[in-house]
This record gives C-alpha cells, structure tokens and sequence, in this order.
C-alpha cells in the first residue's frame, strides 16, 4: 500500500522521505484544508528531496469556485510546477451549485500532462459522487482524494468502498482524513491501494508575543475574504 504524506512544510517533506512514505502532496496552511505553497518551498523541496511531489494548487480558502483571475493563477501554478519537476498535480474546480466544474477541471487536467492529476476533497462537497466519479473518469482524472463525504474517512468507508467498486480500476480512490497508525490497516484491508494523510503533531513553541496574529473570524469555510475598495479609500480618506 501506498502512502501520501501531506506536507505543509520543508520539514514535513523531509520527515515523510527520511520515514518511507512513497509520495507527498506539498501544500501550505493545512489549518486552511491546505492551499498552494510557495515557489521557494517547491524549489527546495525538488533540489533537495528525491520522494516524489505532488502540489496541491488552490489559490486561496473557503470553496472552490474561481474568479477568471484565480483561474488564471492556478494555471499559471501548474506551470510552475512542471517546471520545476514535480510529479503531480492536487487540484480542481466546481460550479456554484457544487458541481463538477467540468471545462475548467479538464483544462487544468490537459495543462498538467504529462503529470498526475488528483482530484483533491473538493470531490467531498459534491452531492452524486457516482455522477462525479464517472464525469472524472471520463475527463482523465488519475485519482481522486475523498473522505466519502463523511468527516473523517473511517466513517465514510462504506461509501468509499462503493466509490473504488465503482472506478473500475480506471482510476485510484485515494481515502483521506483521520487516517493513522490505528486505522490504516482498515483501508488495506478494504482493498484500497493507496491512503493518504498528514500524520501531523503538535509542537508547542514558547510565545514570541502577546498579540494573536491568526483571526477566527476567518476560519469559515462559507464565506470569501478580500479587500474592501470603499473601504480602504475611506481608510486613506480619513488620513490624508
């Protein structure tokens, strides 16, 4: 059984090759359900590290409809990473009704040959998995990473079992999340060939200060976060 070690960082990277893990999917921010890392930590993942690299290319949190812009970043990221020698590419987009964002999915998929391309928890927010399984099959996708649509992939085995009786071998269901060392034989038993997992721990590092500089009230999955153009122009109103 393979296993896909979520890296957040260099660190992560370097523990998952030094421990065995056959693949990594590098990303950044995993208290974020992870978005598209650095062009420095790429690099010194790939000039330094032989496991191979999957990135995960999301352009920002909250859900996965894109504005042309972010569109056009996320390209532009794929692009990078091929070249760069990564191996594979984690990404995907849907419709605001949660549906698989066909044309914009297969144009990622195209641009990203000859690399892998995962289907990543997006998959997860989709209302007929078995629609969407054979809409990805169909547009080449090589996997998909998915909870089967449950919080936690234990709890979603079931469907997960359903969703690789259906694939046909056309392509792999990767399960991910909660998955570790006390659950992991489950997933192998079931005959998935592949899992997925961050198998992170918390290290607690002493305060460099007394002022927060994370912000919960951002920590939504349903709402979207930019800045205001009224609202900076009073800002420099009120100080000029």
């Amino acid at each position: 059984m393979k296993l896909e070690i979520c890296a957040s960082s260099y660190q992560s990277a370097t523990n998952a090759q030094n421990a065995g893990a056959h693949r990594i999917e590098l990303c950044s921010e995993l208290a974020l359900g992870g978005i598209t890392p650095s062009y420095g930590l790429i690099k010194r993942v790939k000039d330094n590290l032989s496991i191979p690299v999957h990135v995960l290319i999301r352009p920002r949190s909250g859900n996965f409809i894109y504005s042309d812009e972010e569109f056009e970043i996320m390209k532009a990221d794929i692009k990078l990473c091929k070249e760069l020698g990564c191996q594979g590419i984690v990404s995907g987009v849907l419709k605001s009704d949660n549906t698989i964002d066909v044309i914009r999915t297969q144009e990622l998929i195209e641009l990203s040959k000859p690399l892998s391309f995962t289907f990543h928890r997006a998959f997860d927010w989709v209302e007929d998995s078995f629609e969407a399984l054979e809409i990805l099959k169909n547009i080449g996708v090589n996997r998909i990473l998915t909870s089967g649509k449950s919080t936690s992939a234990t709890e979603g085995i079931e469907h997960l079992k359903d969703l690789e009786t259906k694939a046909h071998n056309k392509l792999i269901i990767l399960p991910g999340s909660g998955i570790n060392s006390e659950n992991a034989l489950q997933f192998k038993e079931a005959g998935f060939n592949e899992i997925h997992c961050s198998a992170s721990t918390i290290h607690y590092v002493n305060k460099l200060g007394t002022i927060p500089m994370n912000s919960s009230v951002f920590f939504d999955e349903h709402i979207l976060v930019h800045s205001d153009y009224d609202k900076i122009k009073k800002i420099l109103a009120s100080v000029s």
